[in-house]
């Protein structure tokens, strides 16, 4: 699998005339490596894995045998430089090497260039993320789980009475962190979102001491990770019987949101997809009110490429993961988001979180 990974960014660097690549973003080692640690760097070279180096520091010894078996280990708590001075000693061999300029301060590239003696550092951004915007099913299939974990702790929260009158936004969120972390998640994905009455019209709100109370909107944006992939999921439910106003704004995020997923295929340009669900609130009077772009991709991090707004660039592929999560947010009163995390498929979409999005009332 990983080994898979590393070949296919082999093409790119050969693409972009290069000898090797120094990667030094965690993530992208980790997706790469399969290593989890705090300091590393990878040296990889255009013609395989032999020629391929993995450094960390003497914390990581046993780790890094174990996550990264299949290539050559070297300890250096300066990673990204001792690899830098070891490709020095043989410059044919590494005469231009890529590095990862959008993670590189000016400082760091100074302290590489003067440790690179003939060695060619040029500036290749983004060639692993290209190779991260579509997920092997491997990485789907954490994903899903991911989703499924928190599906199952926000199942759980209402059956156990969590949403009730009296409660702090605070309150619910630990609530229903710890039952992710019960269903298998490593940490929660992002600081949750509970937002209570008219703190459900901030779109980013975070939980606060303010109490939960019969006619409010709560709008709950939450995730699991598992195997360090998130998920990213948002529902609004209503604490009692929904006022008239309540219901109309739900029923038109929810017609937007299902316009979004439907429009999420293979080839789909990312803008059009926003447009997809946007029209619906504009063609309601609210687009004033639905404030962000319509969704983002999904993986390592909870944000990343592609990104669905009016502004996104390119098109869907399969095996992408992105979210669907239009919002209408009416300040003073309260707001609803409906968010999804979906894997673009030849034909529907591949739905991973489950949790019914018809409004519930508890």
């Amino acid at each position: 699998m990983r080994a898979a990974r590393r070949a296919a960014l082999r093409d790119l660097l050969r693409e972009d005339g290069l000898d090797a690549l120094l990667v030094t973003d965690l993530l992208n080692i980790r997706y790469l490596t399969g290593f989890t640690g705090s300091n590393a760097a990878l040296l990889l070279h255009a013609e395989g894995d032999a020629d391929t180096v993995f450094c960390t520091d003497g914390r990581y010894t046993t780790q890094a045998a174990a996550e990264v078996p299949d290539l050559e280990r070297v300890l250096d708590r300066a990673s990204a430089g001792a690899l830098v001075s070891r490709a020095a000693t043989t410059p044919a061999r590494y005469g231009r090497t890529g590095f990862e300029s959008q993670y590189v301060s000016v400082e760091q590239h100074r302290t590489l260039t003067g440790r690179a003696g003939d060695v060619e550092l040029r500036r290749a951004p983004g060639l692993v993320e290209r190779l991260r915007l579509v997920k092997d099913e491997t990485e789907i299939d954490a994903l899903r789980r991911a989703c499924a974990a928190a599906d199952r702790a926000l199942a759980e929260l209402i059956e156990h009475g969590g949403l009730r009158p009296g409660r702090t936004e605070r309150e619910v969120a630990r609530d229903l962190e710890s039952r992710m972390l019960d269903h298998g998640s490593e940490e929660p994905s992002f600081t949750s979102i509970v937002a209570a009455g008219a703190n459900s019209a901030i779109p980013h709100h975070r939980p606060t001491g303010a109490l939960l109370a019969a006619g409010d909107f709560v709008k709950l944006d939450f995730g699991a990770t598992v195997d360090g992939y998130h998920s990213d999921m948002t529902r609004t439910l209503v604490l009692g019987p929904p006022a008239d106003w309540q219901r109309e704004v739900y029923e038109l995020v929810r017609l937007a949101q299902s316009a979004g997923r439907e429009a999420v295929r293979p080839g789909a340009d990312v803008a059009g997809v926003d447009r997809a669900a946007r029209d619906v609130i504009v063609g309601a009077g609210r687009g004033e009110e639905f404030s962000h772009g319509l969704g983002h991709g999904v993986g390592l991090q909870i944000h990343e490429a592609p990104s669905l707004a009016a502004t996104g660039a390119g098109t869907l592929s399969a095996g992408m993961a992105v979210t669907v999560e239009p919002g209408v947010y009416l300040a003073g009163r309260g707001g609803v988001r409906i968010e999804d995390t979906l894997v673009v498929r030849e034909g529907t979409p591949e739905l991973l979180t489950l949790t019914s999005k018809e409004l519930v009332v508890v």
